[in-house]
């Protein structure tokens, strides 16, 4: 019986100690998301263009944030 659990604490402790492939896929993947959506964009798969409507309007709203950021930023300063 102490045999047994000795050998299954043995092989769990080996399955978990293993590094996860999932973490090696995302190291070997050197595409940035903002990469693979504008590959996306770009594709002739149905409802794609959307994909680049949405990153163009995402980037508007992210250059009207800065703006108002650098507009606060300066406002007090003095």
């Amino acid at each position: 019986m102490r045999a047994t659990l000795l050998a299954l604490a043995v092989a769990v402790l080996a399955a978990c100690g293993g590094e996860s492939k999932d973490k090696q896929a995302v190291n070997r993947d050197t595409l940035t998301e903002r990469q693979k959506d504008s590959i996306l964009a770009k594709s002739k798969i149905p409802g794609a263009s959307n994909v680049g409507r949405a990153m163009r309007a995402a980037d508007s709203t992210s250059a009207g944030a800065h703006r108002v950021d650098s507009v606060a930023a300066d406002s007090t300063q003095r």
